[in-house]
């Protein structure tokens, strides 16, 4: 029997890259932190398809119902009611270098992904994590195939009478991006974790369309240099439902230092 509905108010922090999904055409992965400061995982969202009333941006609070869900042992997995989906506020401001943002993301706060890590296999720590890391060495760009493989091309282009399907069917994104950072603990073996954060695909469309076969130069600047030297980074993270031991960078957060940096470029 499924638990109850239960209404939940959530500022919203993560929005993954759709990928095909067997049951809803497309889903993100969404995540956020409830007004008493927990993590939750609000999953299958499927954004595209949501009202446009409805699609939230990050830093937004929305109410909407939901239960645990069903099938995954994750604790911070709920599955949403989206017809109870609604806005309820403009984003945070950005103002004194992300103020706003900085407090309400402070309780949920790790000291990196080492002992997120630690934690996490001592049962102490949830399975999505926010910390920053002491150093980020680069962006590696591994190929991928252009195309959806059939299976997953299949699932998107299902629907039924009462689907309101996107226009434009959702891009394969032909390369995989992933972060290679060192933590501030002393034995920390530096990680190299793949990035689905839609930002940063979006980031890669943009490019593309804008500067053809010199995308890479124009998006190595923002996403390595300027997220490595410019901004005072942080990063979201989260395991796999089906591979709880695998880890994936699911969102960046990136304000200004909120005091002047002397930096060697």
């Amino acid at each position: 029997m499924l638990d109850p509905w239960l209404t939940q108010r959530v500022l919203i922090t993560v929005r993954t890259y759709p990928a095909p999904a067997r049951k809803s055409i497309e889903v993100s992965c969404t995540a956020g932190i409830t007004e008493d400061a927990k993590w939750i995982r609000l999953f299958p969202i499927p954004y595209r398809r949501l009202q446009q009333e409805q699609q939230f941006r990050k830093y937004e609070w929305v109410e909407l119902q939901v239960h645990k869900a069903a099938g995954d042992s994750r604790p911070e997995s709920y599955k949403p009611n989206l017809d109870s989906l609604h806005r309820l506020s403009d984003q945070l401001s950005t103002s004194r270098a992300w103020e706003a943002r900085r407090q309400q993301l402070a309780p949920v706060q790790s000291h990196c992904f080492c002992c997120v890590l630690k934690e996490y296999k001592e049962g102490k720590a949830p399975t999505l994590g926010f910390f920053k890391p002491k150093i980020i060495h680069s962006v590696e760009i591994k190929p991928e195939s252009p195309e959806w493989s059939p299976s997953d091309l299949s699932k998107l282009r299902q629907m039924s009478l009462f689907d309101e399907v996107p226009l434009v069917e959702l891009e394969k994104i032909p390369y995989r991006f992933r972060y290679v950072f060192s933590c501030e603990e002393p034995s920390c073996p530096t990680h190299h974790l793949s990035c689905t954060d839609w930002e940063i695909m979006q980031l890669y469309r943009n490019c593309r369309r804008d500067y053809g076969l010199a995308w890479e130069e124009k998006f190595r600047h923002r996403a390595e240099f300027e997220i490595i030297h410019k901004y005072d980074t942080h990063f979201f993270v989260g395991n796999m439902h089906q591979y709880p031991q695998n880890w994936l960078l699911v969102g960046l957060f990136y304000p200004p230092y909120s005091t002047p940096q002397l930096r060697l470029l």
